[in-house]
């Protein structure tokens, strides 16, 4: 029996990585992932590389995790692909608690985050 096999949400051209759980506020993940939409791949994965921002590397593997589903899984070409959408999503939050003055507590909230990355091949202009 088992489950029906879903429809293909994305088009036949594009390909999707996501990571989960990263340990970074949803607004800071955002700005590296905005900084890459829209780019080529070589381009995008070359600003990762340098970025001084921490979360970064980890964006760079969930854009060469996409890279490799578009040529091992869909036949796309790696050479025109370019990066469609980057975008963000909360995931869980822990909350911690510090020891203020007067017996009052300081919340400490620690976010985690998700990316989804979608690559797209380019049209061949001729």
């Amino acid at each position: 029996m088992g489950k029906q096999a879903q429809e293909r949400r994305l088009d036949e051209t594009e390909a999707m990585a996501v990571g989960r759980r990263l340990r970074i506020s949803p607004q800071k993940l955002n700005l590296v992932a905005g900084s890459i939409r829209g780019k080529n791949v070589e381009t995008a994965l070359a600003e990762l590389t340098f970025s001084r921002r921490r979360i970064a590397n980890d964006v760079r593997k969930v854009l060469q995790s996409a890279i490799a589903n578009a040529e091992n899984n869909h036949q796309l070409d790696v050479d025109r692909l370019y990066v469609k959408e980057a975008y963000v999503g909360k995931n869980l939050v822990m909350k911690r608690w510090r020891p203020r003055a007067r017996g009052r507590v300081g919340r400490i909230i620690k976010p985690f985050s998700d990316i989804t990355v979608v690559v797209r091949e380019r049209e061949e202009t001729e």
